[in-house]
């Protein structure tokens, strides 16, 4: 009797067993089934709001899941890319990674690198424009730098993010490629290009180095116009700016990359899951169409590649922001 209850004990744990095993994948619920939340280290209405916005926007169609962007600014993308960093790595908190990620650690700003996330796709590079005040003297990117060589040091005053950013880099990249100090111009820190621009219409600075697109309001109000692009091509939103090449005969170019990442240790299923999606988001009309009627730069990486591109970027970063005096 006793065997008997056993036996029909054992048989029931057993069917038990094997229900939950067969039950339980489909209990779990595939990722992602709850919104995104996507962390942009800059604020509101600059370059990396907008291309994030853009990438979040198409993102959202493939997975299925609202994408939140919340904009994390400060510290010039020291606080926002800590808050990706330090998020739980579970697929629902994301980063809109910069440039800025590659240089801040050279100026002792953080001790962050790209090595703290999972870098999953690269899907922006924007270049930057010089603009200056529709009534400036300067009719090209020669002329302005001649005034920066030969005038005193802080004639020329410029502005577009805060001091070390990528705008700020390029430019003095740009001085030190053509043989002129960059510490002839004044960098004045700003919050970003919006803000700069309309400093630089009201008069208070003269130049700011930005990527054309965040001028475009002021250019086409008629309060600012673009003497260049930093370049291999003219941007086709931009066609009547020449690039360096065609003004200077200089191959100089730099830019603004960005990217999607996670908190480092994230799920290779998760990222394998998010790479996928991003790839058609990227390849999208709705991205396209988006990135090219604001004039901003679309470039994909994919994970692999976009993980040499961030070691070898870094290096390069590295190299420029000792030439310029910055590295700490």
């Amino acid at each position: 009797m006793l065997s008997t209850q056993a036996g029909a004990a054992r048989r029931t744990l057993k069917s038990l067993l094997l229900s939950a095993l067969l039950v339980s994948p489909m209990a779990m619920a595939a990722y992602p089934d709850k919104p995104i939340q996507l962390i942009v280290p800059w604020a509101a209405g600059g370059g990396s709001d907008a291309a994030a916005r853009g990438i979040a926007a198409a993102l959202e169609k493939e997975l299925g899941v609202t994408i939140n962007v919340v904009n994390r600014a400060g510290g010039n993308g020291v606080v926002g890319h800590s808050v990706m960093a330090t998020a739980k790595p579970d697929g629902y908190t994301l980063g809109f990674i910069t440039g800025e990620l590659n240089m801040m650690h050279w100026q002792g700003l953080t001790k962050l690198t790209y090595k703290d996330y999972t870098p999953i796709a690269m899907t922006n590079y924007d270049y930057p424009g010089v603009q200056v005040a529709a009534d400036a003297p300067y009719n090209s990117v020669g002329e302005l730098l001649e005034t920066i060589r030969n005038e005193p040091k802080g004639t020329i005053k410029a502005s577009g993010t805060g001091l070390g950013g990528i705008w700020h880099v390029a430019f003095a990249g740009l001085l030190l490629e053509q043989g002129i100090d960059p510490q002839k111009i004044t960098f004045v820190p700003s919050q970003g290009a919006a803000p700069a621009m309309v400093e630089l219409a009201a008069g208070s600075i003269q130049l700011v180095p930005t990527s054309v697109p965040e001028a475009r309001s002021m250019i086409d109000a008629g309060k600012a116009k673009g003497l260049a692009i930093l370049s291999p091509e003219r941007n086709p939103a931009f066609p009547d700016i020449p690039t360096l090449k065609e003004s200077l005969g200089s191959d100089y170019s730099l830019g603004e990359w960005r990217g999607i990442a996670g908190p480092k240790n994230l799920s290779p299923e998760i990222a394998a899951t998010l790479e996928a999606a991003l790839e058609k988001a990227y390849k999208s009309d709705m991205y396209q169409d988006y990135m090219h009627k604001l004039g901003f730069g679309a470039e994909w990486r994919n994970t692999a590649d976009f993980n040499v591109f961030l070691e070898e970027n870094n290096t390069y970063m590295g190299g420029i922001i000792e030439k310029i005096g910055m590295k700490k």
